[in-house]
């Protein structure tokens, strides 16, 4: 993290929390050191708040700070009888200072194959999944972020018991709208009745002169139901018996005249 750049200390009621400082220790104690940060009032930087350089617990303050060293210190709290100021760089963004869609700058720490993890200089880096990486399809997370690379990220969520932080970098692109190809289309003919667009055409249509007289005209026959073919039928068929019967009757009649005049023609022998 960047740290803040020192200046000349304001009064103390403009002094805001992680302000840094290049302090002069003016006394020690085995409770801390008092610290003059360029105000009236010295600041206090407790045992707890000490660092070494290998980050082991302080046990006295004279084997880390002498009266007149320089050390760098940021403002912890602000009370309205004391300044409390700390060695240990303040995080940038505390779990209170967090809110949802809000944009940061951080650095990518870690690749997994599910995603990226990026330190915005809060408790714990954030996760941003493969799925917020881009708005277009992303097959492995390396190709799109590297470890080191700065990014500049959205939170889209966190949670302050599970010490999670969701981020994004999808959210920061802009849409992908996809392209319309046009096709050109025919345009619409006006809707016209069935009736009106017959007798379009049949004006269209080229006039042919016949001389047809009445009697080349035929009529149509009607079309016969399927009762009145059977009934037709039927009726042919009893014509077709009766004229059958009187034929028969007729050769009956003649076969009779025909034996009475051989049975004549032989009695008059």
């Amino acid at each position: 993290m960047d740290n803040v750049e020192s200046k000349p200390a304001a009064m103390q009621d403009e002094l805001q929390r992680k302000t840094h400082f290049s302090g002069k220790v003016i006394k020690t104690s085995k409770a801390g050191a008092i610290v003059d940060i360029g105000l009236e009032q010295p600041a206090l930087l407790h045992i707890s708040q000490i660092i070494t350089k290998s980050d082991e617990l302080v046990k006295r303050v004279e084997d880390r700070l002498q009266g007149g060293q320089v050390i760098d210190v940021w403002v912890k709290n602000v009370r309205n009888d004391r300044i409390e100021l700390t060695m240990h760089e303040p995080l940038k963004y505390d779990w209170r200072e967090l809110a949802k869609d809000m944009v940061v700058k951080g650095k990518v720490v870690e690749i997994q194959s599910f995603g990226a993890f990026v330190d915005i200089g809060a408790e714990r880096p954030g996760l941003m999944h493969i799925s917020e990486l881009s708005r277009t399809f992303v097959k492995n997370t390396s190709d799109v972020v590297k470890i080191g690379d700065e990014v500049e990220v959205k939170i889209i969520d966190f949670d302050r018991r599970k010490k999670q932080i969701k981020l994004s970098m999808k959210a920061l692109q802009p849409e992908i709208v996809p392209e319309v190809h046009e096709e050109k289309q025919e345009e619409e003919k006006p809707f016209e009745p069935k009736n009106k667009r017959d007798r379009r055409d049949k004006k269209k249509q080229p006039k042919v002169e016949e001389d047809i007289t009445e009697e080349e005209i035929e009529p149509s026959e009607p079309e016969l139901t399927a009762m009145e073919l059977a009934w037709q039928a039927a009726k042919e068929k009893a014509n077709h018996k009766r004229e059958n019967a009187i034929k028969a009757k007729k050769q009956h009649s003649v076969s009779d005249e025909q034996e009475d005049i051989l049975s004549r023609t032989i009695g008059k022998r």
